[in-house]
C-alpha cells in the first residue's frame, strides 16, 4: 500500500511538474499583459487563471491590466481613426480644389482654342477656316477678273491696232485722193486759163 501511495505521489508530482512547465511554455508563447495583441493577452489571462469547478478564477490585477491595455488600444485606434478622417477630409478638400482648378484650366483651354481659331474682322467674329475660305474665294474672283480684263484689253488692243492700221490706210488713200484732186484742179485751172487765153 505504501508503494502504491508513493507511486501515486510520484505520478502526481510528475503530472504537476508537466502542467507547470506546460503553463510556463504557453505563457511564454502567449506573451504577457505587457505586450502583444489583445487576443494574446486574453489567451494569457485564460492560461494563467485557476479553475474553480467550471469557472476560471482570474486575478483582479490581471483584469485591470487587461482593461487598461484594451482602453489604451481603443484610444490609439480612435486617434488613428480621427487622424484618418482628418486626412480624408483634407484630401477631399484638396481633390475639390484640384477639380475646380481642372475645370478652370479646361475652360481656359477651350477659350484659348476658340480665340486661336476665331478673330474679329470689321467687328464680326469669324472662324479662321471661314476667313481662309473667304480669302481664297476673293483671290479666285480677282484672278478671274484679271483674266477677263486682260482678255478685254488684248481684244481692245488688237482692235486699236487694226483701227490704227485702217486709219493709216484711209489717210494714205485720202492723201492720194487729195493729191489726185489737186492735180486735177491744177489741170482744170490750166485748161481754163488756156481756154480763156484762146478766146482772147
Amino acid at each position: 500500500m505504501l508503494k502504491v501511495l508513493t507511486l501515486c505521489s510520484l505520478m502526481m508530482l510528475f503530472v504537476g511538474l508537466g502542467n507547470l512547465t506546460q503553463a510556463q511554455d504557453s505563457s511564454s508563447d502567449q506573451g504577457s499583459l505587457n505586450g502583444g495583441t489583445i487576443d494574446s493577452q486574453f489567451d494569457y489571462i485564460y492560461n494563467v487563471s485557476n479553475n474553480y469547478q467550471e469557472y476560471k478564477v482570474v486575478k483582479r490585477t490581471n483584469l485591470d491590466r487587461l482593461k487598461s491595455n484594451i482602453l489604451d488600444s481603443m484610444r490609439t485606434m480612435r486617434q488613428e481613426v480621427f487622424d484618418l478622417k482628418t486626412q480624408i477630409s483634407s484630401q477631399k478638400d484638396s481633390i475639390g480644389t484640384m477639380n475646380t482648378v481642372l475645370l478652370q484650366a479646361e475652360a481656359d483651354k477651350e477659350e484659348a482654342i476658340a480665340a486661336k481659331d476665331n478673330f474679329t474682322f470689321f467687328g464680326i467674329g469669324i472662324h479662321k477656316g471661314v476667313y481662309s475660305s473667304m480669302m481664297w474665294l476673293l483671290v479666285a474672283i480677282l484672278a478671274v477678273a484679271l483674266a477677263f480684263f486682260s482678255m478685254q484689253y488684248l481684244r481692245s488692243f488688237k482692235k486699236i491696232k487694226k483701227a490704227q492700221k485702217d486709219l493709216a490706210e484711209v489717210q494714205e488713200e485720202f492723201d492720194s485722193h487729195r493729191k489726185n484732186t489737186l492735180e486735177r484742179e491744177r489741170k482744170l485751172k490750166r485748161e481754163l486759163v488756156d481756154a480763156q487765153m484762146g478766146k482772147k
